[in-house]
């Protein structure tokens, strides 16, 4: 009888164990993997990135210091910004050539729209 109560204790204490790892898996390592992703993203501002603040203003980086950055909320408008006060760098807009459409490269007929 004794290895059944054996059992039977020690089935919380893998429970716990179980949820430990669990919580740890699901919440520390997310955690550490933003933070990560938010230390290399501060280190690799730019003058001349756009970014948005944790205030929610939208700027662009004129100048990069230690710990702040000054930033250019409006032209001729510039304010110094902590580092760590930056929410997220804006990706630039890549500007895609589209191709004409038919109706501009087919000319108009002349017959009433009809093909001769």
């Amino acid at each position: 009888m004794a290895p059944l109560i054996a059992a039977t204790s020690a089935a919380p204490l893998l429970l716990i164990v179980v949820l430990a790892g669990l919580a740890w898996v699901f919440l520390v390592r997310p955690q550490k993997r933003r933070r990560v992703q938010q230390s290399s993203m501060l280190d690799n501002i730019a003058p001349g990135d756009e970014i948005l603040t944790a205030g929610g203003f939208y700027g662009f980086v004129r100048a990069v210091d230690d710990d702040q950055l000054t930033v250019e909320i409006a032209p001729g408008t510039n304010v110094r910004v902590a580092k760590r006060a930056v929410a997220a760098v804006i990706p630039p807009e890549e500007k895609e050539e589209e191709p004409p459409s038919e109706e501009e490269e087919t000319p108009p007929r002349e017959n009433g729209g009809t093909p001769s």
